[in-house]
């Protein structure tokens, strides 16, 4: 370190701890990253900064982790703790090159060489003050604020208006060891790194503050001048007898009832807001796969985020984690209806689109639409949309609508040069503020339609709500399942005019489909979802309290041998655990005696916990099927098994969204067996599986989740069996009529159906 930024250093330290707060991207490195801090570290940055090296320092110190400030000892020789890529930027003249650091590298590696050192982690890190990309065209205020080859003054600057909005990124570790197994020279090795590192901070940037802006006017021009929608233009205005300016002024007007006003200040300020009601809400919100959507957005990838609906919370959330994950937060997709004032504009600066429910009869403004989806793509903008269209009011996932998803593979065909990768995300809370409207909706009252009223009375509610959770599932790779199931699909590329192949109905149907899978597979298990599930399987839905913890221990431990899919979260707690963190969220009845205690439910209480239950209840199908089979028909052999499971899997897999294929699905019924024999649920004699009779009363209660759907089915199939010829408005009528009728008779809400 030179004796001049040592100074520097010196002297600005405690005064950068007054300006300075820095977000870590991700918010715990160590873990997420596999830095080993028992391991010698050094770091890689960017550019020589003091401000830089200052607030690495502050939170390496929070890490415990060596400060970059602090020289590393390899073969008894002193050395800096960190290399930059490029030197120091005076306030005249030119930025210093990174050739000192390529020599002080090139030392290392020959002290590497000769010395028995353990391995060396090389940690690149990124620095961002702010996050503003910039406009296309910056005005002289934003130009000084850009971290972009900044001075000291300009840094000044930066660090006294943006030093709250500082970002640390870490990225993932370089072994030495790695490097030095190369057979150049020191110096070949230094200079090849340095290629690496300002690529890789290249890409960090692009990742972190996205593409340039451009300015509102800018893009309705590219809009409407562009190509695909001048044959529109023409054959509208033909069609209307209207001129051109006529045409013109009639889309503008859908421009402005779409488009969002995307500002970072805006972000800025919505970071800070969201971050006070997040702590008001939210005991935490857990975050689980980020880093695989970060490599994403750094290898240039076209991201389009497709999260179930939960609740108008999804906006904010989702939109504020990715933002808080070092990723440029999407522009959302958003029905008309949240367009009032003043939440409209407000929205709109943070990147909200506005789309009608239906396009139907209004082929400009569809095609304004679509011209518009294919700027932000062509753009390097990405997306969000819900591809279920709006929230779902029972907890499971809709039926998705294919509209969005269609446009994003016709913007594909339009000659989008990266590669467009879709972003399935798991959206999960403890409590769900709508849950009550939506279940006055599904009696039969009408929707409230949103307001600032609205959005009033929900601020009245805010409390604490337990915890969030934000999955993100396996990607899908859009460019890459084309070439695996489109033969020639690049034959349909055409930049003007917008293609509808044949094959672009049945590929769309199938990615939809694809999406709600990942979905489900990336499901969060909490202490709401699974204790809703067992108790609401309990006859009067009431059980002592120590029946329940060992019923949520024994579904932890399923989960946990039998895996439903590797991205699916179960909690790292026990049974007891478990069950006080749910009873803390006030949702359940606790009743004590001379006996003990007692969890239950009210009438309400089951309604509301039906909600959170089928969350997850795709995670127990087909264990609770297999229960079910044990303890109402008795033993089976494999073979037998397999009849039965395979017979209802076709409508258990549509209803649920299942991804096992026929191999997949019979490795998964052999952990599930194996789990449920460890378990002592069950056993194998003369092979034949068999209840253990000391614990059927456990594999009962396993057994019930499946009840309702196999009611459902049962009803279903013995009208058709009555009437093959039924039209299917008659059969979900006589379904509704006959389940009324059978919930009259047996006094109950269901009627347990033996399969």
């Amino acid at each position: 370190m030179s004796s001049s930024l040592f100074r520097w250093i010196r002297v600005l330290r405690w005064p950068l701890r007054l300006f300075v707060t820095s977000k870590l991207v991700p918010k715990d490195p160590c873990s997420e990253l596999g830095i080993d801090p028992d391991k010698p570290i050094i770091y890689v940055l960017k550019s020589e900064s003091a401000s830089d090296l200052l607030a690495l320092e502050s939170v390496c110190n929070r890490l415990s982790l060596p400060a970059p400030t602090q020289p590393i000892t390899i073969g008894g020789k002193e050395l800096p703790r960190y290399f930059c890529v490029q030197g120091r930027k005076p306030l005249f003249g030119e930025q210093e090159d990174g050739s000192k650091f390529i020599t002080r590298f090139s030392e290392l590696v020959s002290q590497l060489r000769s010395s028995d050192e353990a391995d060396v982690q090389l940690v690149p890190v990124s620095l961002f003050w702010g996050r503003n990309a910039g406009h296309t065209n910056d005005s002289m205020t934003s130009a000084v604020l850009q971290d972009e080859h900044a001075s000291w003054l300009r840094k000044l600057m930066m660090v006294i208006f943006l030093g709250r909005d500082n970002f640390v990124r870490f990225s993932l570790p370089i072994s030495m060891q790695t490097l030095l197994e190369d057979r150049g020279s020191d110096k070949r090795i230094a200079h090849k790194l340095s290629r690496l590192a300002r690529f890789h901070f290249h890409r960090q940037t692009q990742a972190m503050l996205g593409p340039k802006l451009l300015y509102r006017k800018t893009l309705d021009r590219k809009i409407i001048e562009s190509p695909a929608l001048t044959v529109v233009m023409k054959e509208y205005a033909e069609q209307k007898n209207l001129t051109q300016l006529q045409v013109e002024k009639e889309i503008q007007g859908y421009i402005d009832e779409i488009a969002a006003n995307y500002s970072e200040r805006m972000l800025r300020i919505f970071d800070r807001i969201l971050t006070w009601l997040w702590n008001k809400l939210y005991k935490g919100v857990n975050i689980t796969n980020a880093e695989r959507v970060r490599q994403l957005a750094q290898n240039g990838h076209e991201i389009v985020f497709v999260p179930c609906h939960r609740s108008h919370m999804d906006y904010l959330l989702l939109s504020y984690v990715i933002y808080r994950q070092g990723m440029v937060p999407p522009h959302i997709a958003a029905g008309i209806n949240l367009s009032f004032w003043p939440a409209g504009p407000i929205l709109r600066r943070g990147g909200a689109f506005f789309m009608r429910r239906s396009f139907k009869g209004n082929k400009l403004y569809a095609a304004v639409f679509r011209e518009y989806l294919h700027q932000l793509f062509g753009n390097g903008y990405s997306v969000k949309y819900f591809t279920e269209g709006g929230r779902s009011r029972t907890g499971r996932l809709l039926n998705p609508k294919t509209g969005m998803i269609a446009m994003t593979v016709q913007g594909l065909l339009r000659g989008i040069d990266r590669p467009i990768t879709l972003v399935p995300v798991y959206l999960g809370y403890d409590h769900v503020m709508e849950v009550s409207t939506y279940h006055s909706e599904l009696k039969g009252q009408s929707k409230e339609k949103e307001s600032v009223s609205q959005v009033v009375k929900t601020l009245r509610k805010l409390k604490n709500f337990g915890q969030a959770y934000v999955n993100f599932g396996e990607p899908i790779y859009l460019n890459k399942l084309l070439d695996a199931n489109v033969e020639n699909w690049r034959d349909s590329i055409d930049r003007v005019e917008v293609q509808k192949p044949q094959w672009l109905t049945p590929t769309v149907n199938a990615i939809a489909q694809n999406v709600m899978v990942n979905i489900n597979n990336s499901a969060a298990v909490t202490s709401i979802t699974l204790s809703a599930l067992v108790l609401l399987g309990v006859e009067r839905r009431a059980t002592t309290k120590d029946v329940l913890e060992n019923q949520l221990e024994l579904h932890l431990q399923l989960l946990r041998k039998s895996p439903f899919m590797p991205d699916v979260t179960v909690p790292k707690l026990t049974g007891k655990e478990l069950l006080a963190q749910a009873i803390g969220l006030d949702k359940f009845t606790v009743t004590s005696d001379a006996l003990g205690e007692v969890v239950s439910l009210g009438v309400s209480g089951a309604v509301s916990m039906t909600y959170y239950r089928n969350n997850i209840l795709h995670l127990f199908a087909i264990p609770s099927l297999i229960a079910a089979i044990f303890v109402y028909q008795g033993a089976k052999t494999r073979d037998e098994l397999d009849q039965v499971v395979n017979s209802l899997y076709p409508l258990i897999q549509a209803e649920f969204f299942l991804g096992f294929d026929q191999v997949s699905l019979a490795a998964y019924i052999d952990s599930i067996l194996t789990a449920l024999i460890d378990l002592e649920l069950i056993e194998c004699l003369d092979q034949r599986y068999t209840t253990v009779v000391s614990h059927k009363s456990q594999l009962m209660l396993l057994s019930q989740h499946i009840q309702e759907t196999l009611e459902r089915y049962a009803i279903v199939l013995k009208i058709i069996e009555r009437k093959p010829n039924i039209e299917r408005g008659a059969l979900s009528q006589e379904s509704h009529a006959l389940a009324k009728r059978l919930s009259q008779i047996h006094g109950i809400n269901r009627v347990r159906v033996f399969i």
